[in-house]
């Protein structure tokens, strides 16, 4: 425990200086190993074999998969879709923030790509319809975490695979948290912005006006929209695995996005495609090290020893769930989602096995809390990008942040860590978890 204190202060130290992550862990895996006095040549040819798996082949292609809907102009469509739903209530911009969020997370999978494609539209929609800049740059913030929430999400797949549990319900355990964090958003953008004066909608028109607004946005959209639904649908249909899934969803956003939606050249489908490569190879260098650090921690007994430090400070399962949210907590606040998910899977996984805790909910848990970790500060990697893609200054988004969080995210975390069938019902109705 003292060699894994040392190498998390090791870890948190030139995180907080700004050296890449997957350096950082780098030097944390060797680091870690040498004060334990193991050998490299046996725990190197072990993570390459890890790295071998068949199912890790899902996250490069995910990844790319993503970068090619958020390259072909997907977002736009997203917001008139939206938008031609609730566009003319009062209030109903901030929704649509909202659920477009949601919905671009079903198709590329990160909360960054969500606030670079989604913020960039919608921060300047709402300040011109008097949202304050603050409240704009909070609401994308905060509802880019669903993304992260709603499948396919990287984070899920990375957890699974690190955890050893079903990629397929690791994605199901997050819908309905996804899904009530996303209505209370709703709720509470409405109550704000309910009595507010200045505040604009769109005219209203004819109701059969609105039937064909709503009916060209949704063919417009539909292409998009199919896309998580083939995926989704063929694993849960038994059709193909997650990792086939990803496969399919690379084929089939080309076509998509050079033929119809004609967002897509030659040039930024290779851009897309450098880029999803860079980060796969980040995430695939972060993963290789982790796998090292967790052989050790095994080897070392490390989780087992966290659990009885733990349980030693408290018999009582709540505090002890309450003490790893709050780690959890941290560990959200300090690294991107998917570091904080393999650390969790090789740190907190034993411990929360040893409570008696579902594998499948310990995944609800753990995507509920590093989104949370993610947007509240004083770190909050995914708020501070909301607060440069909106361009405001970190005063005028705290206040706001601080709302979202408290009245709608927190309680929800809560939720899923004391209400199992939250996290449990679904896999347990399409899949059969028991």
């Amino acid at each position: 425990m003292t060699t894994l204190s040392i190498t998390l202060f090791l870890i948190v130290t030139l995180l907080l200086v700004g050296m890449p992550v997957a350096y950082v862990f780098g030097v944390g895996a060797v680091s870690f190993v040498l004060l334990t006095g193991k050998s490299m040549s046996y725990l190197v040819p072990h993570a390459f074999w890890q790295l071998g798996s068949f199912a890790l082949l899902s996250l490069p292609l995910f990844i790319i998969a993503g970068a090619l809907m958020g390259a072909s102009g997907i977002s736009d469509r997203l917001v008139r879709f939206v938008n031609a739903f609730v566009g003319p209530i009062r209030g109903g911009l901030g929704s649509v923030t909202i659920v477009t969020c949601a919905l671009f997370g079903a198709i590329a999978g990160s909360g960054a790509s969500a606030i670079a494609a989604i913020g960039s539209i919608m921060i300047p929609k709402m300040v011109d319809q008097g949202y304050p800049r603050g409240y704009a740059t909070a609401l994308v913030g905060c509802s880019s975490v669903l993304a992260l929430l709603i499948p396919p999400s990287v984070p899920m797949i990375i957890f699974a695979l690190t955890s050893g549990v079903s990629v397929a319900a690791a994605f199901l355990s997050t819908i309905l948290p996804g899904v009530t964090i996303a209505l209370i958003y709703c709720l509470i953008n409405y109550l704000f912005v309910r009595n507010r004066q200045g505040m604009r909608v769109e005219e209203k028109i004819s109701l059969p006006e609105r039937r064909r607004v709503i009916a060209g946005a949704s063919k417009e959209a539909s292409w998009a929209l199919l896309m998580p639904v083939i995926m989704l649908g063929g694993i849960y249909g038994g059709i193909f695995t997650p990792t086939e899934a990803a496969a399919v969803a690379l084929v089939y956003t080309l076509p998509v996005g050079f033929l119809i939606y004609k967002g897509l050249t030659f040039q930024s489908a290779a851009t897309a495609i450098i880029k999803g490569a860079i980060s796969t190879g980040s995430i695939i260098a972060m993963i290789f090290f982790l796998f090292v650090m967790s052989r050790v921690m095994i080897m070392e007994q490390v989780p087992q020893q966290l659990s009885d430090f733990l349980i030693g400070l408290s018999d009582n399962p709540v505090v002890i769930l309450l003490l790893i949210n709050l780690i959890l907590i941290g560990i959200g606040m300090l690294v991107d989602d998917v570091s904080g998910s393999i650390l969790a899977s090789i740190i907190l996984m034993p411990v929360a096995l040893d409570l008696g805790v579902h594998p499948i909910h310990f995944a609800a848990i753990v995507g509920t809390n590093l989104g949370l970790g993610n947007i509240t500060p004083p770190c909050a990697p995914l708020l501070y990008m909301a607060g440069s893609v909106g361009k405001s200054a970190f005063h005028e988004y705290l206040k706001p942040t601080l709302r979202f969080i408290l009245l709608g995210h927190l309680p929800v975390v809560l939720a899923v860590t004391f209400i199992s069938d939250l996290a449990l019902l679904l896999p347990r109705w399409v899949m059969g978890i028991e």
